[in-house]
């Protein structure tokens, strides 16, 4: 989808209790329009998505600079079936980086949960004011 296109990592912003945003560089699939991200089950992120599933992705550096335009949407924990579909997308797309993460997940005994993401079509302007 556009700016996301031939990316590897999007920023991810999830919102605390407070209102305040927590942005946080995460691996990505787009399939079908939507986005799709995983992450600890356990993680401040999948309880942030819990508690306010509206979030904000842009794509970004694997340090997390923002390279492109904010878009809002909503988070969503998916079913174990689409969450199976998507994990090959990953395999796919990352190869033998994922293939490493899921090995150290294993050992470690690592749940994770996988959330799609549905944009609202809605660009938020970034700092410097352009959107």
């Amino acid at each position: 989808m556009g700016q996301f296109a031939n990316q590897k990592y999007l920023n991810l912003e999830t919102y605390r209790r407070d209102g305040s945003g927590v942005r946080t560089p995460v691996w990505f699939v787009e399939h079908a329009g939507k986005f799709y991200v995983r992450t600890g089950a356990k993680s401040g992120k999948a309880k942030r998505i819990r508690n306010f599933p509206n979030v904000q992705l842009a794509p970004c550096k694997a340090q997390g600079e923002v390279i492109g335009n904010w878009v809002k949407g909503t988070a969503r924990l998916v079913d174990s079936k689409t969450a199976d579909f998507i994990n090959r997308l990953f395999a796919q797309k990352y190869g033998l980086q994922k293939v490493f993460f899921d090995v150290v997940g294993r050992l470690q005994k690592f749940e994770t949960a996988t959330y799609e993401i549905i944009l609202d079509n809605q660009e938020v302007p970034n700092e410097n004011g352009a959107g």
